[in-house]
């Protein structure tokens, strides 16, 4: 009998430590996820900016008139 105690002893001790390390690996991921979200968002902020004076100069070496085009100052 406590050969029996002592072997589920040992394994809930093994499966408390791998649940230890799963939700650390769980946290490090998270924290992965995160910064890669916020690169994301900055990147496509930036790729909206590069669209914008795409078009921009594309508009100008057509001979357009870019006063008359201006978006809101709200955009």
């Amino acid at each position: 009998m406590e050969q029996k105690l002592a072997e589920l002893t040992a394994r809930v001790e093994e499966l408390e430590s791998r649940v230890a390390f799963q939700e650390d690996t769980l946290a490090q991921l998270n924290d992965v996820i995160v910064t890669q979200d916020a690169n994301i968002r900055a990147m496509l902020a930036r790729l909206r900016e590069l669209g914008d004076k795409c078009q921009d100069l594309s508009f100008e070496l057509q001979g357009g008139d870019k006063g008359t085009e201006d978006k809101p100052p709200h955009y």
